[in-house]
């Protein structure tokens, strides 16, 4: 029986002397049906092979993968109509206890914390103790790379912080080193606010930019998923606007960025970043730190209390160091099985 599918990686030194068409064509022409293309962006003009490839052979149906969503966007205007594109986000907390331990839990949605999650809590802390396994989590567990090990975590993560800075941004914004050292100056002083209330123009002065120049690299960060942005609830998006807050897109990145980062700061990185990867829209309510659907949510540590929300209908309190949760406060880990 003839296999239909073939698995390629694109920097492979096969590539120096044949192109992605020569085996394309080749592999169509034994029967082959699909082919899988991994760490594209590492060919050069990748896009316009593979738009040789969707036009030359239109039964051939070719997936492919990219390190950065910068090089998808890089590669957008010779695949446009050609190409569906998926956004693959990193580790939750619940995929992370089963990529790392092997202990397998069903998603929740935001309505099962709202309305039980105490139930929740004693069904998943039946037989296992979450705390230990989210602190680590929080620092080296979002990213797949912790299968190659922790000690090595934060030292790929900064890797992958510089590729992405120095060379995607690089080519695709024409940022020079200069730039890209203001860039990582401005995720730095990200990663050590409590958390990051933007002054653009006290941001322009520290950074000798302009206000134009600080907004668009706040949105080209946000383009690589390295920063997420959050606006006032009923703000419209645009790039001239001010974000009301910034956030790291997660939490291990401020751990790479900074050696003691602020705990409140990683607590509401990580609850933005979870309610946004499980497809909820957010924004900054004008009490509490976030509203998704209705539903207010104060984030912050094991004696958090209710006086900033206690007003409101629908809220609840999102706290650390909590294995399990009682009326309107439940763990924040537990956000972390969103998806």
């Amino acid at each position: 029986m003839i296999p239909e599918a073939l698995y390629i990686t694109a920097d492979h030194n096969y590539f120096y002397n044949h192109t992605l068409f020569d085996v394309a064509n080749d592999w169509y022409k034994q029967g082959g049906k699909i082919l899988f293309i991994d760490e594209v962006h590492k060919y050069p003009n990748w896009s316009v092979e593979l738009k040789n490839i969707y036009d030359g052979l239109p039964e051939m149906q070719v997936v492919f993968s990219v390190s950065s969503a910068l090089d998808i966007y890089r590669g957008e205007a010779d695949l446009s109509r050609r190409v569906i594109t998926y956004l693959l986000a990193g580790l939750s907390f619940r995929e992370f206890l089963l990529f790392t331990r092997g202990i397998n839990f069903e998603a929740i949605n935001i309505d099962d914390i709202r309305k039980d999650h105490q139930s929740l809590n004693r069904m998943i802390t039946e037989d296992f103790r979450p705390l230990p396994s989210f602190r680590k989590y929080l620092e080296v567990g979002y990213l797949p790379i912790i299968a190659e090990g922790e000690d090595a975590y934060l030292i790929k993560l900064k890797q992958v912080i510089n590729t992405i800075v120095d060379i995607d941004l690089s080519y695709i914004a024409s940022y020079n080193s200069g730039t890209a050292v203001k860039v990582k100056k401005l995720l730095g002083v990200i990663a050590e606010s409590v958390p990051f209330k933007p002054n653009i123009a006290a941001l322009a002065r520290k950074l000798d930019l302009s206000r134009d120049s600080v907004y668009q690299y706040i949105y080209q960060l946000k383009d690589a998923r390295l920063l997420n942005t959050l606006r006032l609830e009923g703000k419209g998006v645009s790039t001239l606007q001010k974000p009301e807050r910034i956030f790291l897109e997660n939490s291990n990145l401020a751990f790479a960025l900074k050696e003691k980062p602020d705990i409140g700061n990683i607590r509401e990185t990580f609850v933005l970043n979870q309610l946004l990867n499980a497809g909820l829209k957010v924004s900054s309510p004008d009490k509490g730190d976030f509203i998704t659907d209705g539903l207010t949510i104060e984030v912050g540590g094991k004696d958090k209390n209710s006086e900033q929300v206690k007003h409101l209908d629908n809220y609840i309190i999102a706290s650390d160091n909590l294995e399990t949760g009682a009326g309107n406060k439940a763990p924040v880990w537990l956000f972390g099985f969103l998806y």
